[in-house]
């Protein structure tokens, strides 16, 4: 694929997303779901009206700007309503989450890329997270997760791009990477959990260069077979160099690698061309650095994300603020139906056994208004339906379940299969890029999903978007393999995934904008009475 080719492909998928985003963004003229909270909470800021906040207030800003600036562009102004205190077009208090929310898809793509430098898997990325239900409908109000997605993806971003370069130029990124971060959390605190993956990746990254220094200075001082090994070589003296000159680089390279310990064995699933990565520059990275860069600069950013709210509600201060705010998580309740009708425990969120109606009305025909609040209209006499379900694209979802646990096979393989065949612990000098880009995606999935684990709050499937990102990356990585594929089964396979996802995202489209819909039609999309 050429770079031209590449950049029309971005620009289409950006395009697609801002089209979807921005479609009808105005028709419920209603406060829909959380946007009873962070509309009026946005609103608040421009009318200098305190308020206790049970999150960071950074999306709350971002939200006010952009009722700010909505209120001064005079078009789309045809409906307004009073529920964020104060008259308000719907239009004013969406459109920024629509157009940050329209960045989503091109940021995991630049991710993507970085990891690979491989353009079809940078686009299968992008166009799979454009096509994703819960991040549409997410992005179309005034809510707050998008926020915390894009911020902690920069943060990654700029990460990769450090790694891929030097001295100033990565000091450069480095920052942008902390303040990226720092945002993230300064949106939710669940943020923290994007920081916290960028250091298990590290960490992961020193201890298997360690490991590898270990196992082959053991192998060194101890192998009975490379003292033996030595001995020849010394007796061969040049011989062996003039055998080598004519040795095929195979076979040379395979016996080095047995010399030093490494182990010859690579998967069977289409092994990558190149073994380059910014990834295996992570140990280029000292834990002072690491400390500086992603600990203290996302302190000091998340730390100086507060001042305007602290100046404009002095009940509490900082100390005092997040006192009150991690009181008010912890006196939530338990996760189950009792507490709310949509809570789900994080094992839910994965298979999506458990989505949430954001918006459900019910009208008589199709031409006639929606009431501005209040309960639908009896079973019996609403025939058309409006629901805006936040539920991801199923597909999209469960072929991103099974990518992530084929990474996690092929990882394990890697690790058990050169025991097996050597009958001896091998450390591999250096990774493979799809090695890396499966530790990449797993350990920064497993970042963004086990804390909940010990949560026992009501939550909902909305806290997983943190990590289902990680979800979309790993089938993309999937179907990119299968379609640079030698074999046509598996080319077939990935042209069959992709577009089992596209029909999916296309069949589902009506409840994640809330166009009207029959009862059979809604019936037809609702596939578990549990998603109901």
């Amino acid at each position: 694929m050429t770079k031209k080719w590449f950049r029309i492909g971005l620009l289409g998928i950006f395009i697609l997303s801002l089209a979807l985003r921005f479609w009808g963004l105005e028709r419920f003229n209603t406060l829909v779901f959380d946007e009873v909270y962070f509309a009026k909470f946005g609103n608040n800021y421009l009318t200098h009206t305190p308020f206790f906040n049970a999150h960071p207030p950074l999306s709350q800003y971002m939200i006010g700007i952009g009722i700010w600036i909505g209120s001064h562009i005079p078009f789309w102004h045809d409906t307004v309503n009073g529920l964020t205190g104060s008259l308000r077009s719907p239009w004013t208090y969406r459109w920024f989450n629509a157009l940050t929310g329209s960045f989503i898809p091109l940021v995991v793509a630049a991710i993507a890329y970085q990891l690979s430098y491989r353009r079809s898997f940078a686009l299968l990325a992008g166009l799979f997270t454009a096509c994703d239900g819960l991040f549409l409908v997410e992005s179309r109000y005034a809510l707050s997760n998008i926020y915390i997605v894009i911020f902690g993806l920069l943060g990654h971003w700029f990460l990769l791009l450090a790694l891929d370069n030097q001295n100033r130029r990565r000091s450069f990124w480095l920052v942008f990477a902390g303040i990226a971060f720092g945002a993230s959390v300064g949106t939710k605190w669940n943020g923290l959990w994007f920081l916290s993956g960028a250091y298990l990746i590290w960490i992961v990254a020193w201890v298997i260069q360690g490991t590898h220094s270990f196992a082959n200075a053991k192998l060194f001082f101890k192998s009975p077979s490379l003292e033996e090994a030595g001995g020849r070589r010394q007796e061969a003296g040049g011989r062996r160099q003039d055998s080598e000159a004519v040795a095929s680089p195979q076979v040379s390279a395979e016996f080095r690698s047995q010399e030093v310990g490494i182990s010859t064995y690579s998967p069977p699933f289409i092994p990558s061309p190149s073994s380059e990565s910014p990834l295996q520059n992570l140990t280029q990275l000292n834990i002072f650095q690491m400390l500086f860069y992603l600990g203290i600069i996302p302190a000091f950013i998340y730390s100086i994300i507060w001042i305007p709210h602290l100046q404009l509600d002095k009940t509490y201060g900082f100390i005092a603020v997040h006192q009150q705010i991690l009181k008010f998580h912890l006196h939530l309740g338990g996760n189950s139906s009792d507490v709310h009708p949509y809570c789900a425990a994080w094992y839910k969120w994965p298979l999506m056994t458990r989505p949430m109606a954001y918006y459900y009305q019910t009208a008589k025909s199709i031409t006639e208004p929606l009431p501005v609040m209040g309960p639908p209209l009896p079973a019996d006499a609403g025939q058309v339906i409006y629901d805006v379900h936040a539920m991801g694209n199923p597909f999209l979802w469960w072929f991103g379940v099974a990518a992530m646990l084929f990474l996690v096979g092929m990882l394990v393989s890697q690790a058990v299969m050169p025991w097996v065949k050597e009958k001896r612990f091998l450390v591999p000098a250096t990774l493979s890029i799809d090695t890396w880009i499966g530790l990449y995606l797993v350990i920064n999935y497993a970042a963004n999903l086990a804390p909940w684990v010990e949560v026992t709050r009501c939550v909902f499937i909305y806290h997983y978007m943190c990590a289902v990102i990680f979800v979309f990356l790993a089938i993309a990585w999937f179907v990119d393999q299968c379609l640079r594929s030698y074999y046509q089964q598996l080319r077939a396979l990935g042209v069959t995934i992709t577009f089992i996802i596209l029909a999916a995202f296309i069949f589902w489209m009506p409840i994640y904008l809330g166009l009207p819909l029959s009862p059979d039609g809604y019936k037809l999309r609702m596939w578990f009475n549990s998603w109901i």
